[in-house]
């Protein structure tokens, strides 16, 4: 085995009209919210016999924080600002809402759902067909790039009510007269600021937006939203509610134990296997800065007998499905990972998150970190720190989120990080 531990090569990775702006936005933030979940039922959002039975038969009885702030408002219709820490349900918020208001009598699509990955797209489309189990008449469809045109043709003549999809594909979809928004009602952007903040597919949004009817639903969500990002959303909105739930230095995940490594760049592997070999984990995904690291990591560890596939940008579009479905199934236990995975994706049994590569923001660290301890359950979050820069992201994050990351101790209680 100790042949297989060279040193990775570092790869690089390649990485108007607008909506009017309301005046009197209404703010919303909540101080406190350390409790995994409130103690409202979803039974108080009067929401349809048909999606309490689906709710029901999913097994959620309380709301959690951002759910309970978001849903009561959403179902009237308001314009949506929420950023919340990832695996608080963010994604139950919009779809709930879309169910609850939505026609299924009135033809034509009426709800478009933007996210910034194919991943994310057909995560959301597999939210979508959870909860709306029971409403046969409703039905949802994904579109993103890498699938023959033809296809999304084929499926457009199917008349979905809801539509889900990247920026690129949809803008391409609308230009050449495939794709009709005239009946739009809900106007959604998960992970918006992933969307906005690119230059290109702010532009395929905006194409998005002027093909829509003035008079609709826009909500927008992300775990991170930045100042100069905040007043963009709010061009897209009229007089929207904007929630902010564990802003600034509370935007941390409760439950999820944080831990360093200082080490050599050479000592990566070697200290890798070595946690392969002692933690215990459910699914873990370890997550590099690059293609080709990832390409090479995955490689070793599988020559290293471990049950690893790796997923990134350069997959061709069924690959990355096949590989993103192998892995939320629970075929394979460890993903490798560039930050592709990093921001919206939710596989439920992920509880250790390993940063081969310290995440250069704080924000992409936080992404990182929760695709582990989602919707206030257990996790276990170690970054490798090799170099001055890696040691300042980590200062920035304890600083920012007011919270002390220590070295990793020899010997870790598993029942500290693992669901009894």
């Amino acid at each position: 085995m100790s042949e297989n531990l060279e040193d990775l090569e570092d790869y690089v990775e390649d990485p108007d009209h607008e909506a009017p702006t309301g005046e009197t936005a209404q703010k919303k933030a909540t101080v406190d919210t350390h409790v995994g979940v409130h103690a409202a039922g979803f039974r108080e959002f009067l929401l349809k016999p048909e999606l309490m039975r689906a709710i029901a038969d999913c097994g959620f009885e309380h709301p959690s924080e951002v759910q309970n702030e978001a849903i009561p408002q959403a179902i009237l219709g308001t314009d949506i600002i929420c950023q919340a820490k990832s695996g608080m349900g963010k994604t139950a918020v919009f779809v709930l809402a879309v169910l609850q208001q939505l026609n299924s009598e009135k033809k034509g699509v009426q709800a478009l759902v933007l996210a910034h990955t194919r991943e994310l797209s057909f995560q959301i489309l597999s939210e979508f067909d959870r909860f709306k189990r029971f409403l046969p008449d409703v039905s949802a469809a994904v579109f993103y790039g890498g699938v023959p045109v033809a296809t999304n043709i084929e499926a457009i003549k199917t008349e979905p009510k809801i539509v889900i999809g990247t920026p690129g594909r949809l803008a391409q979809l609308i230009e050449e007269k495939h794709l009709n928004l005239e009946n739009l009602k809900y106007f959604v952007l998960d992970e918006c600021d992933s969307m906005l903040e690119s230059l290109e597919m702010r532009r395929d949004v905006q194409k998005i937006f002027r093909a829509t009817p003035h008079t609709k639903q826009v909500m927008m969500f992300s775990a991170t939203l930045s100042d100069a990002i905040r007043p963009v959303c709010k061009k897209f909105m009229n007089e929207p509610l904007e929630i902010y739930v564990n802003e600034g230095a509370k935007l941390t995940l409760h439950g999820l134990q944080q831990y360093f490594i200082q080490l050599q760049e050479s000592e990566k592997n070697r200290k890798l296997v070595d946690l392969l070999d002692a933690l215990e984990f459910n699914q873990l995904v370890i997550f590099v800065k690059s293609v080709g690291r990832a390409t090479e990591l995955n490689k070793l560890l599988i020559e290293c007998n471990f049950p690893s596939i790796a997923i990134h940008g350069q997959m061709k579009q069924p690959e990355r499905i096949a590989k993103y479905k192998e892995f939320k199934e629970f075929h394979k236990r460890i993903m490798v990972a560039t930050n592709l995975f990093g921001r919206g994706i939710d596989i439920s049994r992920v509880n250790v998150v390993i940063n081969y590569d310290m995440a250069e923001s704080t924000d992409t660290y936080l992404h990182r970190v929760g695709r582990a301890g989602r919707f206030g359950t257990k996790g276990l979050a170690i970054s490798f720190i090799s170099s001055g820069d890696d040691g300042t992201v980590l200062n920035n994050i304890q600083k920012l989120f007011s919270v002390n990351i220590p070295q990793l101790p020899d010997e870790i209680d598993a029942s500290t990080y693992m669901q009894s």
